[in-house]
């Protein structure tokens, strides 16, 4: 039971240590972006802050969006719901891999609420190659260090908002997708794979011009089920 316990411990360790790896920067820095483009769109510190517990940085610039035009509270919470929906199976993919017969329920349920992309993309890397037991102390160290990590990005970031030109607070958050985008291409082992990217990559901008609000969630439905068609097509 000892060795058990020093073992978790130091899976947990390691996974705080995630916080100072090159995803954990990018997503500090995007988080930094994010706290001077929620100044500029007239929030309080104390809001941003509290705000950064969404984890999920397209939730937040929509609702920090939201707000500053003036939205109604349905609209607001409709259009974070949707662009959150892509949690779902991203969650549903994780779990399977974290837990064993023995993984208590509630502690899938409270590490759950901490899957975001970068805790994903690293989750998905690091935890085949480490054994069972070892993965939920993982999880949640790599989960628990990055978000009062990122949270105190985005402090700073609304602190010094005002020597932070727009545009490079906009690119400090446009960091998390471009990494998440090459995570999945050095990711890609099979050719359904690298179909899924390819037909969102194509599909992406179209549904950006010609469906705004529900982009993000057609391009993965629909580039989704014609990778997905297309593949098993070539396969027979």
């Amino acid at each position: 039971m000892t060795g058990g316990k020093a073992r978790g411990g130091r899976a947990f360790l390691r996974g705080v240590g995630g916080v100072f790896s090159v995803p954990g920067l990018v997503l500090s820095a995007s988080f930094f972006g994010f706290g001077a483009f929620a100044r500029e769109s007239g929030l309080d510190l104390a809001q941003t802050v509290f705000m950064g517990g969404i984890f999920a940085l397209p939730g937040q610039v929509v609702l920090a969006d939201e707000m500053a035009t003036g939205a109604g509270l349905a609209a607001a919470f409709i259009a974070v719901t949707l662009t959150a929906v892509r949690l779902l199976p991203m969650t549903v993919a994780l779990v399977p891999v974290i837990r064993d017969e023995r993984t208590p329920l509630w502690q899938q349920l409270v590490l759950s609420h901490l899957v975001a992309v970068t805790v994903w993309v690293m989750a998905l890397r690091e935890l085949p190659q480490m054994p069972r037991p070892a993965r939920v102390p993982f999880l949640a160290g790599l989960g628990t260090g990055l978000l009062p990590t990122v949270l105190a990005f985005a402090a700073a970031g609304h602190v010094i908002a005002g020597a932070v030109p727009g545009p490079l607070a906009a690119g400090l958050m446009f960091l998390t997708p471009i990494y998440f985008l090459l995570s999945m291409v050095a990711a890609a082992r099979e050719r359904l794979d690298g179909m899924a990217i390819g037909t969102g990559l194509a599909l992406g901008p179209i549904f950006y011009v010609y469906a705004p609000g529900f982009d993000l969630l057609l391009t993965g439905l629909v580039g989704g089920s014609l990778a997905y068609g297309l593949s098993r097509w070539l396969r027979r």
